[in-house]
């Protein structure tokens, strides 16, 4: 079932919570929702399932306007952060709620539904858990048999809001990679909800990234991380270095003139002396030592910067280091990344003054 988000504006008092929200979603497809808390996301969830209803604007299921559907004939599931499994029902009869539940006339009998029902755990790999009751089983546990639960019914669009934000780091890596074998599986149209990138850049086909209440860009994983639209997209996904400066027809300097940093800025050159803005990840850093006596010819360009910290951990060694000339970030430590390797054998210490060259940046111009 595809689904059409035309122009959905909802306000709660003076807050705005969406501001005239468009999106088009296909059918089969995993989508994510992503976002800053506050940013409408579950607004947005909560109005394409029925549980709220937009201010203006239109929700459609496969061309058909739903707006004024009763959630009960959205014929929606749901799965939600803290379960919300009956903690006086068995596992077994969680899931077969939903069913037990259908009009007498569609209705399947009994033996209809401990079938279903035991299909449906074995989907979720715990068939064998069908008597217990939630209290006996793992977080993990019970948001697979929230969300098999949420499956019984058929589900035309699967809707999950946060799923594994309650649980541990690895259990929710587990769940991740089980959530993406089974939506390739059963191909139906979900919509998740998060807060953590890297959950919806691993899981989902394609990544909504809202702030504010509005749609900041839309694209695969690859392309959002690759192709950031706007300086929000850019600081949300993944760690990033922030620089200042002023661009100049097609270059933008950083730091103070004569040893400062040029980087070529060719989409921005009809930049007149206009603050401009750099974002550089960890990884895209070249990292060298900086040597005092040199000529400014001979200096390797870029930011002078002493290492304050090194924190070396598996394979890659994250250091931390602090700018000399204030003026080329905003106060901030920056972050550079290495292979731990290439570390231990520049023989890096702590206090050294370093010398950072950007590989690749990613420059905005501010408006005005």
């Amino acid at each position: 079932m595809s689904i059409e988000i035309r122009n959905v504006s909802k306000d709660f008092g003076n807050f705005h919570a969406l501001r005239d929200v468009s999106l088009d979603i296909n059918s089969g497809e995993l989508v994510a929702l992503l976002g800053p808390s506050g940013c409408g996301k579950t607004t947005l969830l909560r109005i394409i399932a029925g549980l709220e209803t937009a201010d203006t604007g239109s929700i459609l299921f496969s061309g058909e306007d739903t707006t004024d559907v009763d959630v009960r004939e959205r014929n929606v599931g749901f799965v939600f952060q803290h379960y919300a499994l009956f903690r006086h029902m068995s596992v077994f009869d969680n899931v077969a709620f939903g069913l037990r539940m259908k009009p007498r006339a569609s209705r399947p009998s009994e033996s209809v539904i401990k079938q279903k029902v035991h299909e449906l755990l074995g989907l979720v790999q715990l068939d064998w858990l069908s008597d217990r009751y939630p209290a006996q089983l793992s977080g993990g546990q019970r948001q697979r048999i929230a969300l098999a639960r949420a499956l019984a019914v058929e589900p035309k669009v699967l809707l999950l809001d946060e799923p594994f934000g309650a649980l541990d780091a690895k259990v929710r890596k587990e769940l991740r990679r089980w959530l993406r074998r089974l939506h390739d599986d059963l191909h139906v149209t979900s919509i998740f909800v998060t807060h953590d990138q890297e959950e919806a850049l691993e899981v989902a086909d394609r990544v909504v990234l809202m702030n504010a209440g509005q749609v900041e860009q839309v694209g695969s994983p690859q392309h959002v991380w690759d192709h950031p639209a706007s300086p929000f997209v850019y600081g949300f996904l993944g760690d990033v270095n922030l620089f200042h400066g002023r661009a100049h027809e097609g270059e933008m300097l950083i730091g103070a003139d004569q040893h400062g940093l040029r980087l070529a800025t060719p989409e921005h050159g009809d930049a007149q002396d206009a603050k401009a803005f750099a974002y550089v990840r960890p990884h895209d850093l070249t990292v060298q030592r900086y040597t005092p006596g040199l000529s400014a010819a001979d200096q390797p360009r870029g930011i002078v910067a002493k290492l304050t910290r090194a924190i070396v951990v598996g394979p890659i060694a994250r250091l931390e280091l602090l700018p000399l000339d204030a003026s080329a970030g905003n106060g901030d430590i920056i972050e550079a990344h290495l292979p731990a390797q290439l570390f231990q054998e520049l023989d890096l210490q702590t206090g050294e003054t370093l010398v950072l060259t950007p590989r690749k940046a990613r420059v905005f111009v501010a408006e005005g």
